[in-house]
C-alpha cells in the first residue's frame, strides 16, 4: 500500500506531519516523532515581536542608571555589540537537520516586512527545507480596512518569495470575507501551499483574580469541518498544495481531508494529548481502512470527494444549510 504524497515539492512517506507546537522544541522529541512515522515536522514558530522585546529589554537594563556615574558608561559594551536575534532558532534548525532524515519546515511569524524577509533568508541559510508563514494577527485598529490587511499579506508573501528559493507555505486564518478570492490571490503570488486553518487562542477572564489571560483548549474533531469544506472547494482550482490542520485526531479525520483534496494533514492537539506514538496508531488506522475499502494509494484517495468530484457538489455550499436544519428533529 502506497501512503506517499508530495507537499511543497517534497516526497513524503505519508501525509502525517506534526504541526508547529512545543513538541518540536526538543531535538529528542523530533527524533521520536520521526521514529513514530512522522513524514516531516513543522518547527515551533519564531515570533519577531519576541525578539524585539528581548532587544528592548536588554537595552533598558544595560543603560538604566548609567548616567549616575561616569565610570558606569564603560562598564558594559554598547547594546549594538550584543547580537540578540534568531540565533537560537537557527541553531535548532541545524541540529534538527543533523538529527533526522525527514524534512524540517521552519515557522515564522513576523511583525514587519523587513523582519519577515530577513529571518526567512536566515532560516533558509540554516538549512530549513521549507518555510511556513504563520499569518497570526488580530487586526484591532479601526482605521485599517480588510483590503489593507489582505494587501499586506500579499506584500509579505511576495517579499519573502523574492529572497528565498525554498518552498513557502501560508498558514491562514478562516476570517477572510472572501476566502476563495484570497486563496486565488495567494496562489497568483506564488504561494507553494496553503495551510487551513490557523487556530487562534482566545483570552479568558479569571473571576477570582480578575485578570485576563490565555486559556489553551485542545482542538476537537468537530473543528475539522471548516478546513474540510474549504479544501474541498479549493481543490483543483489553485496550483498551491493544500494542507489540513485543526481537528485532525484520528485516521478517519486524515482520510476525510485527503478525500477533500489535502496533500498532507497536520496534528498538534492529538499528539499533545496522546503522545507522539499516536502517529503510528493513526497510520495503522489508515492502512486498515484503505485495505478494507480496496484503496491502494493516497493518490487514489486525494480529491475523490472534493467539490469538483463528489456526487453532490452543492453539499459544500449554502444550499446544504436548510437541508441540515431540516434534518434535525427534536426528541
Amino acid at each position: 500500500m502506497d501512503l506517499s504524497t508530495t507537499y511543497l515539492g517534497m516526497s513524503l512517506r505519508t501525509p502525517l506531519v506534526p504541526s508547529a507546537s512545543p513538541l518540536s522544541e526538543e531535538i529528542d522529541t523530533i527524533k521520536r516523532m520521526e521514529d513514530a512515522g512522522a513524514a516531516g515536522v513543522v518547527l515551533y514558530s519564531l515570533f519577531e515581536e519576541q525578539l524585539t522585546r528581548e532587544r528592548t529589554g536588554l537595552h533598558h537594563h544595560l543603560t538604566h542608571g548609567t548616567e549616575s556615574y561616569a565610570e558606569a558608561l564603560t562598564y558594559f559594551p554598547e547594546p549594538i555589540t550584543f547580537h540578540l536575534g534568531p540565533e537560537g532558532y537557527l541553531d535548532h534548525i541545524r541540529k534538527a537537520k543533523e538529527a533526522v532524515d525527514i524534512p524540517i519546515i521552519a515557522s515564522l511569524n513576523g511583525a514587519s516586512v523587513g523582519g519577515w524577509t530577513d529571518y526567512a533568508h536566515q532560516m533558509q541559510q540554516a538549512g530549513a527545507d521549507a518555510l511556513e508563514l504563520n499569518l497570526y494577527a488580530i487586526p484591532t485598529d479601526m482605521q485599517v480596512t480588510g483590503e489593507q490587511i489582505e494587501t499586506t499579506y500579499i506584500e509579505i508573501l511576495t517579499a519573502i518569495k523574492s529572497v528565498v528559493s525554498i518552498p513557502v507555505a501560508l498558514k491562514l486564518s478562516p476570517f477572510f470575507s472572501a476566502m476563495a478570492h484570497m486563496a486565488h490571490c495567494f496562489d497568483a503570488a506564488r504561494a507553494d501551499a496553503l495551510v487551513l486553518f490557523n487556530r487562534f487562542y482566545q483570552p479568558d477572564i479569571d473571576l477570582e483574580t480578575l485578570e485576563v489571560g490565555p486559556h489553551i483548549l485542545f482542538s476537537t474533531p468537530q473543528e475539522l469541518r471548516l478546513p474540510l469544506r474549504w479544501i474541498a472547494i479549493l481543490y483543483d482550482h489553485i496550483q498551491a498544495d493544500l494542507a489540513a490542520t485543526s481537528g485532525i485526531h484520528t485516521a478517519e479525520d486524515v482520510l476525510k481531508v485527503l478525500m477533500a483534496g489535502a496533500s498532507i494533514t497536520m496534528m498538534c492537539s492529538a499528539l499533545l494529548q496522546h503522545g507522539v506514538d499516536h502517529i503510528r496508531t493513526v497510520e495503522q488506522g489508515m492502512r486498515d481502512w484503505m485495505e478494507a475499502h480496496e484503496y491502494v494509494s493516497v493518490r487514489q484517495l486525494q480529491g475523490s470527494m472534493s467539490q469538483r468530484q463528489c456526487p453532490d457538489p452543492e453539499a459544500f455550499e449554502r444550499s446544504q444549510y436548510m437541508h441540515t436544519l431540516q434534518s434535525y428533529k427534536l426528541m
